[in-house]
């Protein structure tokens, strides 16, 4: 039976913790014609990413526990702005599933879009909870701002507990996607293949890139490649900084490196703020008359 496209077309739910029923739904949405480059898979990835990069080692508070973005204080901060459309996507597949937490089917959404792109198999491990309110979100502010430099970075990844390696290593998620004016204010692709998970991102690196003349926010562009490609500030950073460089050049040479380097950190990345307990809790789906609303929505700003 094919899995539900629309909110209409959710059908009875799956027995619990049939998680291999999860991640065939889910590969089975990627193909979005009407979305960005045809694909839901890179904002799904950073849908992922997103979720779980609020993390604060010192406080332990933040990361991918809870699914905080349910609730305006994070959904609507504006490093996540664009992400109602990930979430919309995935929307069916928890009605069609409404045991899986939100937070599991989040996290569990961006590993099988990175494999289906051509990615590395990220280990994966279900038990986040939903938050029943937004008492726990985090602050906003913990997101990277692709605005800033190599300080900026090391600030940001060094309180969620990553070191400069996989700082690089989770920026070749850049291979995939592209920015929005509309969302970050930044615009264009990194990569030539949005939907293909490569090593392009650092690859590209080798060009000459030079800031784009734009009435928008400071960023880079390249056209050698016969299309305007794109380099935000703290993509920049990587190359300018001899301690990041040093691992953009060997990710770009090889890749069996890189996409093992990714799966671990990116499966370290979706497990920050993850508690493990008795206290299983799954919100409900959102209920047809609410899902179809904000399908509107999101329409409306697509």
């Amino acid at each position: 039976m094919s899995p539900p496209t629309s909110q209409k077309d959710a059908a009875s739910s799956s027995h619990k913790g049939d998680y291999d029923a999860v991640r065939k739904d889910i590969a089975a949405i990627l193909d979005q014609p009407g979305y960005d480059d045809g694909s839901a898979g890179p904002i799904l990835v950073r849908l992922a990413w997103h979720a779980s990069g609020t993390y604060d080692k010192e406080t332990n508070t933040g990361g991918s526990n809870g699914a905080g973005m349910r609730y305006e204080c994070e959904g609507g901060d504006p490093a996540n702005a664009g992400l109602e459309h990930a979430r919309l996507f995935l929307e069916p597949i928890k009605a069609k599933h409404p045991w899986i937490t939100y937070a599991d089917l989040w996290t569990l959404a961006g590993v099988v879009a990175v494999k289906e792109m051509g990615g590395p198999d990220v280990k994966w491990k279900p038990g986040r909870t939903d938050f029943v309110d937004d008492s726990k979100c985090p602050p906003r502010g913990r997101l990277p701002d692709g605005a800033q430099a190599a300080d900026h970075l090391r600030h940001i990844f060094y309180r969620m507990g990553f070191n400069d390696q996989e700082i690089v290593a989770l920026a070749g998620a850049h291979s995939l996607g592209r920015c929005h004016s509309d969302r970050s204010g930044f615009e264009g692709a990194w990569s030539v293949s949005p939907t293909r998970f490569s090593t392009q991102f650092y690859k590209l690196t080798k060009f000459k890139f030079e800031k784009k003349v734009w009435e928008g926010p400071v960023q880079y562009k390249n056209e050698d490649l016969g299309e305007e490609l794109m380099m935000l500030p703290t993509d920049m950073a990587l190359v300018e900084d001899p301690a990041f460089n040093k691992w953009v050049t060997k990710y770009a040479e090889d890749r069996d490196a890189f996409y093992d380097d990714f799966a671990a950190v990116f499966a370290k990345l979706i497990e920050l703020g993850v508690e493990r307990t008795d206290d299983y809790e799954s919100a409900p789906p959102f209920s047809r008359e609410a899902g179809e609303k904000k399908e509107q929505e999101a329409k409306a700003k697509m």
